[in-house]
């Protein structure tokens, strides 16, 4: 497919979409029975999308070969009730490029891309990255900025051209800067084919206030119906009842230092028997303590009885 200006697919990314964790074994192997179930909790609680392997998902820690395994049981096991976005993520632009063919013939719905990590590249590099791997595939394409963890911002006037590429549809920003996405917004709003989604979930009412779509929470896998409800109720105008489903989840989204990212969802998971299993090494288990104070956001939260 070749980039272009012109008509997008029509596909727009909204709602709050679970930033799903990867179940694993004792073993460090991906937990297929696992996920399958987590995959309907989650959309049993009101979730708009799963979005697999991405920084929740370990993604950095998977094969290409494990990351084709995760796509199509998510895609076997899901059935269409929601759409599914697959992180194609990559230093470089042929990896990306690679995995994103690896997601389309699973038949994923949308690609998720982040920003390049470990280098830095220029604005007008990074522009002709998501280009390139935009004119590879047919696929619509979330672009995802992560500075915090990559290094590597995408400015809003690169956001803003971006979007002008036919199948470039969204971009989720996790930067936690309030600001630089009320900017992704105000120089995209004249485009009705391009969305805007918030990734820190503290922010999700906040972003909703200034026209974002939603939100790829990592929050979701652990409360998706609260998540789910932040959305809904604001769409529903219920923007009392948003902002308090916004303000009970904070603490959790507030916990995730406790422990090292992603250790603190799948605790959490797991006090509500729900199986996650282990991270990947070197992110060991979570001391006595660390789990006591997981177990007592989820108690005040009231998640836990």
């Amino acid at each position: 497919m070749k980039t272009t200006t012109g008509q997008k697919s029509g596909f727009k990314p909204y709602g709050i979409i679970p930033a799903v964790i990867t179940p694993l074994n004792k073993e460090g192997k991906f937990n297929e029975k696992a996920m399958r179930k987590l995959i309907n909790y989650l959309i049993d609680g009101g979730s708009h999308g799963l979005f697999v392997v991405g920084t929740t998902g370990e993604f950095y820690g998977l094969s290409a070969e494990e990351k084709r395994e995760i796509f199509q049981v998510t895609m076997d096991e899901t059935k269409g009730r929601v759409p599914v976005y697959a992180g194609t993520n990559g230093i470089t632009t042929r990896e990306s490029i690679k995995l994103t063919q690896v997601a389309q013939a699973c038949g994923v719905d949308a690609v998720s891309v982040l920003t390049p990590m470990f280098i830095t590249p220029s604005q007008d590099q990074l522009i002709e990255h998501f280009k390139s791997i935009a004119a590879s595939t047919s696929l619509p394409i979330v672009l995802y900025n992560n500075p915090p963890k990559t290094g590597v911002n995408l400015t809003a006037p690169t956001v803003a051209k971006l979007a002008e590429v036919s199948n470039i549809v969204s971009i989720k920003d996790s930067s936690g800067d309030l600001t630089l996405t009320a900017e992704y917004i105000r120089l995209t709003k004249e485009r009705d084919d391009f969305s805007v989604l918030v990734g820190r979930d503290t922010l999700i009412y906040g972003a909703l206030c200034y026209g974002a779509a939603g939100s790829i929470a990592s929050c979701g896998n652990v409360a998706p119906r609260l998540c789910a409800d932040i959305y809904d109720k604001y769409m529903a105008g219920d923007l009392k009842g948003a902002l308090e489903a916004q303000l009970t989840l904070a603490p959790l989204r507030l916990a995730f230092t406790i422990g090292t990212f992603p250790a603190v969802i799948k605790e959490a998971l797991e006090q509500l028997g729900i199986e996650a299993g282990p991270c990947m090494d070197p992110v060991g288990p979570m001391t006595k303590e660390e789990r006591d104070k997981v177990r007592q956001v989820l108690l005040e939260m009231g998640l836990l009885k």
